[in-house]
């Protein structure tokens, strides 16, 4: 599964990826990957990978980061500033889009493939 995240600097991108993992059952700290480009939680049998590429300045560096064998059936990646990887990644499951508010946060979350959509529909049934 691939997630895109996107939203202004404090928009909460780092902090609902550690709600994800804790959702997971990954007890473990939760750093943003902003200078390691990636963190790496393996969390039974399961990887999820954490990118940020805030710093990137050319879309190749990610090509050149070797990151594309990461994105397969076997692992979740989260990806905080996609647009900066230009259209090289692959296309997400889910995309949500952050804003930051007078009284906290907003997130719009869309499915953007049948994975997505099924994904969606299993929250909404077990968050009731």
């Amino acid at each position: 599964m691939t997630i895109h995240l996107t939203g202004n600097l404090g928009s909460g991108k780092t902090t609902l990826t550690r709600g994800m993992l804790r959702g997971l059952g990954y007890t473990h700290s939760v750093k943003s990957p902003t200078y390691n480009l990636v963190e790496i939680y393996k969390i039974s049998g399961l990887y999820f990978y954490h990118f940020d590429f805030y710093r990137f300045n050319d879309y190749l560096e990610w090509e050149e980061a070797g990151f594309r064998e990461y994105f397969n059936s076997d692992s979740i990646c989260v990806v905080e500033w996609p647009e900066k990887a230009g259209d090289l990644l692959p296309p997400p499951d889910l995309r949500c889009v952050l804003n930051i508010l007078d009284t906290g946060r907003q997130i719009e979350i869309q499915a953007c493939t049948e994975t997505g959509k099924q994904c969606l529909t299993h929250w909404k049934t077990n968050n009731r």
